[in-house]
Order: C-alpha cells, then sequence, then structure tokens
C-alpha cells in the first residue's frame, strides 16, 4: 500500500503478503516496490529462486542479499557459493544467474524492467 506521496518521492509501508506474485526470470517474485508504484529510487523484490536463467541487463544494476537457503551464484562463467547473509552487486552488462534453493532480497538500481533482460546466446 502506498501510504502517501512528499515532495521528495513516495512514502510505501508493504508486507511481503500484499505484493504481488509472479514468474520471473529468476523463479517466483514479491514486487515489494515495482512499476506500479511512482516516484521511488529503486524496485525492490523478494525472489524464491527456482530455474534461474542466465541472463544480463544493460542499463540495471542490482544488488542480491541472500534472505534464506543457499546455492550458487554464477556470474560471467564463475560460480560463487552463497548462503543466508550473502550480499553481491551485480553492474550491468554481467551475465547471472542462480542455481539452489533461495530467498533472494533483489534491489534494482534504478528499476528491473522486462525491457532490459536480455539472454546470452549460449552455444
Amino acid at each position: 500500500m502506498e501510504c502517501c506521496k512528499t515532495k521528495t518521492g513516495a512514502i510505501i509501508v508493504r508486507t511481503k503478503e500484499q505484493a504481488k506474485k509472479e514468474r520471473s526470470t529468476c523463479g517466483y517474485r514479491y514486487r515489494l516496490i515495482s512499476k506500479e508504484d511512482k516516484d521511488v529510487a529503486a524496485y525492490v523484490h523478494i525472489v524464491d529462486i527456482q530455474d534461474s536463467k542466465p541472463h544480463y541487463h544493460k542499463r540495471t544494476a542490482e544488488i542480491y542479499y541472500v534472505l534464506e537457503g543457499d546455492g550458487e551464484i554464477i556470474l560471467d562463467g564463475k560460480k560463487h557459493q552463497i548462503s543466508k547473509g550473502s550480499i553481491m552487486h551485480i553492474p550491468p552488462n554481467i551475465v547471472h544467474s542462480a542455481v539452489g534453493s533461495m530467498q533472494v532480497l533483489v534491489v534494482g538500481i534504478p528499476d528491473i524492467s522486462e525491457e532490459d533482460i536480455f539472454f546470452p546466446d549460449l552455444k
């Protein structure tokens, strides 16, 4: 729910249960702060990692923070073990995917847009 607008942006207070759940490239996401919200600095999703597909963004940087679970994140082909409490900064143009059973807080700066998801040619 949106609480109120200010001169500098929107104040938003929302629980995971109030967020829209949808399928995404990495599994299922809960859109805590997303495209339906106006005047926000970044988009924030909780993602349940399942069948993550390698992809990259041309303009979006992402910060991942593992809330629960463990597994691997693959960044430009290099595997990194991650678990609860791990944090990653993924700049634009880095091919990334994840394997394992994890719940991850994802912050997209400036946003997380379907128009900015690209899939590498994996021959």
